[in-house]
């Protein structure tokens, strides 16, 4: 029953995406509302989905790779809902749609959903931790697809060729200043994760405390770089691409039992 809602925001999220190729193919970009409308539906059957799980499993749904994948598509979908109409970043739906459907996609297919004997009564610190960790990933996530769009901007500026996607990309200044709020966002959202993890009361696993502190340290350099202006706006957008990138392939490590799980 949930993996049908799951399904259905799938799709969704996909429509939106459709509409995007066919709007580039037509080679006419309109701001569109239809974009998100299907996000917006799509985050809807996404939280229906993690609500079932969760009063099926009786706490947080974060017990394995297949849950944790849906929650962090989740919580891109719902950054993009309160950064996309705040700072009118519509067209930043077109670049988070993609993504959200291959996070889905992948879960869907891949045989990651396995369920694990639960032993133990669910630990609110630790899935704050969780939690909050992913919620901080979705930040990291549209601070990395903010950073395309300004390569993207800059890389057209550059070569003076201006398609029409180009007229409904902020200005370089707006985006890269939204880049930096996600980053500021995602870091403290992290801090918080990290912390928090130290009050579980249960060993976290050693190396997965290494990873997290290895990404947030990574982050942390890329403000100090910014805040000293060491590092060029140009240069901050790429390093939320390859940052993130590193942050999602750590996820591989996450290793989840009956006692703990905890996300790097």
């Amino acid at each position: 029953m949930d993996r049908y809602l799951l399904v259905v925001s799938t799709v969704c999220f996909l429509a939106a995406v459709v509409h995007t190729a066919i709007e580039l193919r037509a080679g006419v970009f309109r701001p569109m509302r239809f974009n998100f409308f299907a996000v917006g539906l799509g985050f809807i059957f996404q939280t229906a989905f993690l609500s079932v799980r969760g009063h099926e499993l009786g706490r947080c749904p974060l017990t394995n790779l297949f849950e944790v994948f849906i929650f962090l598509a989740w919580s891109i979908a719902l950054i993009y809902m309160l950064v996309g109409p705040a700072y009118r970043l519509s067209l930043m739906g077109a670049f988070t749609a993609p993504l959200v459907v291959l996070l889905q996609g992948f879960a869907l297919i891949a045989p990651i959903d396995v369920r694990h004997p639960i032993k133990l009564p669910a630990n609110s610190w630790l899935e704050f931790h969780a939690s909050v960790s992913l919620v901080a990933y979705g930040a990291f996530a549209l601070a990395c697809i903010a950073g395309v769009m300004y390569l993207l901007q800059e890389r057209q500026l550059k070569t003076h060729q201006l398609h029409s996607i180009f007229y409904h990309l902020p200005p370089l200044a707006n985006l890269f200043a939204v880049i930096t709020r996600l980053l500021w966002w995602g870091f403290i959202l992290y801090t918080a994760g990290i912390v928090s993890g130290f009050f579980t009361g249960r060993p976290l696993p050693r190396m997965q405390v290494i990873a997290a502190i290895g990404v947030w340290a990574l982050y942390a350099a890329i403000l100090q770089g910014r805040h000293l202006r060491k590092i060029a706006p140009k240069q901050v957008a790429a390093l939320c691409i390859v940052s993130f990138s590193v942050a999602l392939s750590l996820l591989w490590g996450i290793t989840f039992s009956a006692q703990t799980h905890s996300v790097p």
